[in-house]
Order: structure tokens, then C-alpha cells, then sequence
């Protein structure tokens, strides 16, 4: 395994009007900062548009309301690495280029495990080479577990590495997948805000399913929705084991183009 530490942030922009200063921001700013780090294997982010929204679902309002996902991979050793990415946050709070910029809301921002990567036979490369892949999307499932060193919740682990993820695979346009295990939240020492009005939750009791596609978002999930419907139906789906928080595709941002 290439990595064993994820960042992910799930951000709402509460004023409509600033889209396109948020992603320049991001983008031309932010992201290659951080990229430029070399305790930072990659970093890449993506949107979930208005027209995403009718095909999102959740038990739960926690992350109803997102309009963006960024996620970075951490090069070993994690420690340092995370704490040079957490001092250019503060160096850039200093120079007057964020991250704290008006009208954005960040529901949930955590550290995350990598618990095991997927790749579809017919992409030929490996999972660990998946995230460096372009993509035109993701397909985003974040699982609040009630128990998560339960046997419910290791059952539902099993099942879905020799049942679930391996049948996705299958799907078209369904390039790989990852799947994640809360770490910690993220506790900036110098930029609280960054934590302001969002629900706790503790190591191992977020799950994520990530998977990454190549074909347009809606209509894989279009395809998605038909199996994970019968596996609930069954009583296999993430409600079996706690709340899900989030379910639904994002659209990987052209720069420019979809600001």
C-alpha cells in the first residue's frame, strides 16, 4: 500500500455567489501549495453540482448540504508529513491566502486510514496507482458505524470486500474503489475556525467507500442505485449498520470551465 494516511474535507459554501473565488482559490492556490509538499503523494478534489443533488441519499443531514470533496495522500513518515501540511495552513492564514475565507462551512474535515484498494481487471493499472488516474468522477458512500468493532460491523467489512466491492468492479465506468476508516478529526492547533459547527465522531466510526470512475457520474449511478437497492433490500446496505451520512456522485472540476 502506497499510503496509509488520507485527508478528507467536505465543504458547503453557504454564499452562492462565491464558487468561482472558492475553486480559483483551490486550485491555483491551495492545492498546488500543497502538492508542493513532499510528505504529499497527491491531493485532488471534486464537486458535487446542483444537479448531483436529486441522486445523493443519507439517514442523516451531517453532509446534506456539501458542495465540494478534497482528499490528500500522505507519504511516510505520517507524523512529519502531516505536520509540515499543517503548518502551511497556518502559513497561509499569515500570508493572507487562506484557508479561513468567508463563506465556507466544513462539516467534516478528518484524517482517514486506507483500509484497501480495488482495481477493475480491465484498467490494467493497480489500486495504488488508481488515484493518480484521471477520473471524471467519484461515487462517495461515508458510513456513520454504531458499533465499529461490532460483529455487525465486521460482517458487513467481509461482505463488503468479497461481495460487494468485487461485483462493483464489474459495473461500467467503475474504474476501482478504496475504502477508508476514520483515523482522527482534524484539530488545527492554530486555526480552530476550521473545526467551527460540526459533529463529533470518533477513531473507526466513519467508513468510507470511495469509488472511482471513468464514464459520466450520473449515469454509473443511475447503475449503482439499481444493486445498491437490492442489497438493502437484503439487508446489506451501510443503514444495517449505523447512519449513512453520505451517498452519492461527485464530478471531478475542469479548471476554468466549471467555476
Amino acid at each position: 500500500m502506497f499510503s496509509e494516511r488520507a485527508f478528507f474535507s467536505f465543504v458547503q459554501l453557504t454564499d452562492a455567489t462565491t464558487h468561482r473565488e472558492y475553486n480559483e482559490w483551490h486550485q491555483l492556490d491551495h492545492r498546488p501549495e500543497n502538492l508542493l509538499l513532499p510528505g504529499v503523494a497527491w491531493g485532488d478534489r471534486w464537486a458535487r453540482p446542483a444537479e448531483y443533488v436529486p441522486l445523493h441519499r443519507a439517514s442523516s443531514a451531517d453532509l446534506i448540504d456539501i458542495d465540494y470533496v478534497a482528499m490528500y495522500w500522505f507519504r511516510p513518515p505520517y507524523d512529519e508529513s502531516v505536520a509540515a501540511w499543517t503548518k502551511l495552513g497556518e502559513d497561509s492564514f499569515q500570508w493572507g491566502r487562506g484557508p479561513l475565507l468567508p463563506g465556507i462551512r466544513r462539516p467534516l474535515l478528518g484524517f482517514f486510514t486506507p483500509v484497501k484498494g480495488y482495481a477493475a481487471p480491465r484498467i490494467n493499472v493497480s489500486a495504488d496507482a488508481l488515484p493518480f488516474r484521471p477520473n471524471r468522477g467519484l461515487h462517495l458512500s461515508v458510513t456513520h458505524l454504531a458499533d465499529p468493532h461490532g460483529t455487525d460491523a465486521h460482517e458487513w467489512f467481509r461482505w463488503q470486500d468479497r461481495v460487494e466491492i468485487p461485483a462493483l468492479l464489474s459495473c461500467p465506468g467503475v474504474a476501482g474503489a478504496w475504502t477508508f476508516a476514520l483515523h482522527s478529526l482534524q484539530k488545527h492547533p492554530t486555526l480552530p475556525r476550521l473545526s467551527d459547527d460540526r459533529r463529533e465522531f470518533g477513531p473507526g466510526t466513519l467508513r468510507i467507500r470511495l469509488l472511482y470512475l471513468d464514464a459520466d457520474p450520473a449515469e454509473v449511478t443511475a447503475a449503482l442505485d439499481d444493486i445498491d437497492n437490492d442489497w438493502a433490500a437484503a439487508g446489506h446496505g451501510p443503514e444495517s449498520v449505523g447512519e449513512l451520512l453520505f451517498h452519492g456522485p461527485l464530478r471531478t472540476i475542469i479548471p476554468w470551465q466549471d467555476w
